[in-house]
């Protein structure tokens, strides 16, 4: 059975509705409980992707812990941090970054120093913010695009003499629930004044090419930096730690510093140093040093080989959030077998390759956000089409019932395997029994319509034990009579011996039968059974709406009227001799009582005479 159109409509619907509204949710920012699972998801996508070779942009000058040694204590001293500057400026990279802050003041010999060294190249120091809470959520709300960008507290700068010898930008990462830095923002606001992130900075200055703000993106001189809601750009991570090149200090102060890897790359001065601090957890290290997540983010704005989640991509989730539930429900209330699961989960494989693949490729399609759409609505119809289906499973077996009631169970069984059973009519060879109750009409008016209902329930159940335990099929119960064929579903050679068996059966067991019903209604009845084999015409009789499995032909009227040579003959059971001869006439169930004949006997509307042969029981 198919599931009703209507109900289906409102299921797709409803699907629709529930993707779409996710959908919509997620293209105007992160939605808090799904972000979880999206931060799970794309760690494992950056592990399936495993680690690459970052491009030839950045190195790293780690403030490590040979660094300390050397100069007896951490943080380096002013002094010595400025000759590192030195160091690397003399061998002329294209910008210095220094990823910490010097916020506060150190010995003035040590601080002019560090001042001096910072006018003398193209440096960038680190300033950051201060957060009501420690992960800022965008709101889409506002037309102005720079109402969406993270809004600190308050800023904590340099010193105003290092402020005034290099540039200035906000260092801060966004960090997803796992605790993995995920977005490095490009702008940072506080109050009406905007800043420019740490990473932005140092690559303008870089390149020597402005930063632009448009209203869903920012350009770096000509080329396009892809943000998310918010001026968010999504980081890629390259590796382990060490994957970005990295020195340390110490190589500075020696005059150890490899050219190569100086000229015309961008520095970036961090710490690196055993319990510093600045660490953070990545899907390839679980303590990645702040200043490789700095460098991982200035690499892709120089390279351009960062994630792209921008708004084409979210509308692209929206479409997945939408479509694939749908799908999927399509599917379920389409097939509901194996080919609809199968079909359903080769369209779940073929989102998932996609997304896989966009990742790879560097467009971050949501994982979260379809699943979550397309989980609820296709476990909700699963679940719905199970009780359905069990419903259906009920009505089906109580049909199966009532059909078992209505048909002989071999009948039903083979129409339930072979639903065009007999729908052209055939010609076989069958033994045909009648059974008919005596007196039954004259009794039905003495004891009401009740005890005659209670009397036929007797009688059809006996007669339906006994034909089901013989291997025949009863086709009908017409009044206080049965018709009985053996030959149904498929001829056997043995159909004229089972049919004389069940009529002697029948017999016993009516005489039984009648020793427990009162005198009253025993000595007003009796029984009469006629047999005969020979060709029927089986078919299905009726409309399409209602249809009986039947025979018809000479050889069902000829055992109709032999019920009525067994009751003139004062005998139980009239055969034909064509039944005798196909069964049989010296197996067991004939001396259980008396068979006479042949006699030639006449049957009503028909011509000649016909050989009978007459079975009484001994009783």
């Amino acid at each position: 059975m198919r599931r009703p159109p209507l109900q289906t409509l409102i299921a797709l619907v409803l699907t629709a509705v529930w993707g779409a509204g996710l959908g919509i949710a997620h293209l105007r920012g992160d939605i808090p409980f799904i972000d979880g699972a999206e931060a799970t998801l794309t760690n494992l996508r950056n592990v399936l992707g495993g680690s690459r070779q970052p491009p030839d942009v950045v190195t790293i000058v780690a403030i490590d812990d040979e660094a300390s040694r050397q100069a007896g204590h951490y943080p380096l001293p002013r002094a010595t941090l400025a000759k590192v500057i030195d160091a690397i400026a003399a061998l002329k990279p294209k910008a210095i970054g220094l990823d910490m802050l010097l916020v506060d003041p150190g010995a003035e010999a040590d601080d002019a120093a560090l001042a001096q060294s910072l006018r003398q190249t193209n440096a960038v120091l680190a300033v950051a913010g201060i957060f009501p809470e420690s992960r800022q959520r965008v709101a889409d709300d506002n037309k102005e695009p720079l109402t969406r960008i993270p809004s600190a507290l308050q800023f904590l700068e340099p010193q105003q003499r290092f402020a005034q010898a290099a540039a200035n930008g906000v260092v801060n990462v966004q960090t997803d629930k796992t605790g993995t830095p995920r977005f490095v923002p490009m702008l940072f606001r506080s109050g009406e004044r905007i800043e420019p992130s740490f990473s932005l900075r140092v690559a303008s200055a870089a390149t020597g090419e402005a930063a632009t703000v448009i209203s869903d993106h920012i350009k770096l001189g000509d080329r396009v930096v892809h943000t998310d809601t918010g001026y968010l750009m999504p980081l890629s991570f390259y590796g382990p730690r060490g994957t970005i090149r990295t020195i340390g200090a110490s190589a500075a102060l020696t005059g150890q510093l490899p050219e190569e890897a100086i000229r015309d790359h961008i520095v970036v001065i961090g710490a690196t140093v055993t319990g510093g601090g600045d660490v953070f957890p990545t899907p390839f290290d679980p303590v990645l040093p702040g200043v490789e997540v700095i460098s991982t983010s200035i690499t892709h704005l120089i390279a351009g080989d960062g994630l792209v989640r921008d708004r084409n991509a979210r509308l692209i989730d929206l479409g997945f959030a939408t479509g694939l539930p749908v799908v999927l429900v399509g599917l379920l209330a389409w097939r509901r077998n194996t080919i609809g699961l199968i079909v359903a989960l080769c369209v779940v494989l073929a989102w998932l390759s996609i997304n896989i693949n966009a990742f790879k490729h560097g467009i971050w399609l949501s994982a979260a956000v379809p699943i979550a759409a397309a989980m609820p609505p296709a476990l909700l119809f699963g679940a719905a089409q199970l009780w359905l289906g069990r419903k259906q499973a009920r009505h089906f077996a109580q049909q199966s019932e009532l059909l078992q009631r209505i048909q002989a169970p071999g009948l039903a069984e083979h129409l339930a395997r072979d639903p065009g059973f007999l729908a052209e009519p055939v010609r076989q060879e069958a033994a045909v029994v009648f059974i008919d109750l005596n007196g039954f009409t004259g009794l039905s008016e003495a004891i009401g319509p009740t005890a005659v209902r209670e009397l036929l329930n007797g009688f059809y159940d006996l007669v339906d034990e006994e034909v089901t335990a013989c291997g025949g099929a009863i086709t009908s119960f017409m009044g206080d009579g049965a018709m009985i064929l053996f030959g149904l579903p498929q001829p056997k050679d043995d159909d004229a011996a089972n049919a004389a068996c069940c009529c002697i059966h029948l017999a016993d067991r009516m005489r039984g039968w009648f020793g427990t019903l009162p005198d009253t209604i025993a000595s007003r009845i009796g029984f009469k059974i006629g047999a005969h084999f020979g060709t029927v015409v089986a078919s299905r009789l009726g409309v399409h709406s209602r249809q009986q499995i039947t025979a018809t032909g000479d050889t069902v009227n000829v055992a109709s009227r032999l019920m009525e040579v067994a009751a003139r003959s004062n005998a139980e059971i009239a055969f034909s001799n064509d039944l005798l001869q196909s069964a049989g006439r010296d197996s067991e169930p004939y001396t259980e009582g008396k068979l006479d004949g042949p006699i030639e006997a006449s049957l009503r509307g028909r011509a000649g005479s016909l050989a009978v042969w007459l079975w009484r029981s001994r009783a």
